[in-house]
């Protein structure tokens, strides 16, 4: 499979086909549930945020933590507490390595799940002991406090990923997803209305969905836009981005320009 703009891969027919945004007035427990709902039986890729909680509780998800979070925690706490942050970031980088050497090397989904219970599985190991023997020597609220703290709590969501070859080690793709989003709401500040949040979310998604089939969005709309209008509503999902297909380039030749008018 191809690497799309998200640093992720272009999905087979075995991922979903779309990147859904969501607009929610707030960041309340209740966006989560609505937009997933209580009787999702899949998995939840997710950092600790906790308005996520309430949807592990009253649903049937699996949550699945993101590694990145983790490892960034002791990454803030080098400067305070080297030795220790060092060893831990040591560790999840062995973690990371696992992974970009099944990525190199192309592993097949039963190769990366023999490599990961193999390997990643002793790494978690290793690091929950010595999580375990610094938890005691920190205080609580200091950097490395923190950081601890959150893997630990964290724990078998972080390792989830290591049982089950179709997930990432960390939740990183969507992050990188929603980085427009947050550039976009740097420069236009506002949505205007909740409506005007839904309407950039419709458009924000199929942009995201272009990009993570390996589309141009421009040429998508430029294309589908011409086309909508009059294009059977039967056949709406053809125009998605899933299942567009880009029109061909001109074969015309291009003319020379006009040379420069002399005054």
């Amino acid at each position: 499979m191809n690497n799309n703009e998200f640093g992720g891969e272009i999905p087979d027919i075995r991922i979903e086909k779309y990147r859904d945004i969501q607009a929610d007035p707030t960041r309340s427990r209740e966006g989560p549930i609505r937009f997933i709902g209580k009787d999702y039986t899949g998995k939840v890729h997710a950092d600790a945020y906790s308005g996520y909680d309430e949807l592990f509780r009253v649903s049937k998800a699996t949550e699945v933590g993101c590694n990145a979070h983790a490892r960034r925690k002791f990454e803030y706490a080098l400067d305070s507490d080297p030795v220790r942050a060092a060893r831990m970031l040591v560790l999840w980088g062995r973690l990371y390595a696992i992974e970009k050497r099944a990525k190199d090397e192309g592993y097949t989904d039963e190769q990366l799940l023999a490599a990961r219970q193999a390997e990643a599985v002793p790494i978690f190991d290793e690091s929950w002991a010595a999580l375990t023997e610094y938890k005691d020597q920190v205080l609580p609220k200091s950097p490395m406090g923190k950081a601890i703290g959150y893997a630990m709590n964290q724990w078998e969501a972080l390792k989830w990923y290591t049982g089950d070859p179709q997930l990432s080690v960390d939740n990183n793709v969507a992050e990188r997803m929603l980085r427009m989003v947050v550039i976009g709401r740097k420069n236009y500040l506002f949505a205007g209305s909740e409506a005007g949040a839904e309407r950039a979310a419709i458009i924000y998604s199929l942009v995201a969905s272009c990009k993570w089939h390996g589309h141009d969005p421009f040429a998508y709309f430029n294309d589908v836009l011409k086309k909508v209008t009059t294009w059977p509503a039967s056949k709406i999902d053809d125009l998605l981005p899933a299942n567009w297909t880009p029109p061909p380039k001109s074969t015309a030749p291009k003319l020379n320009p006009l040379p420069d008018q002399v005054a």
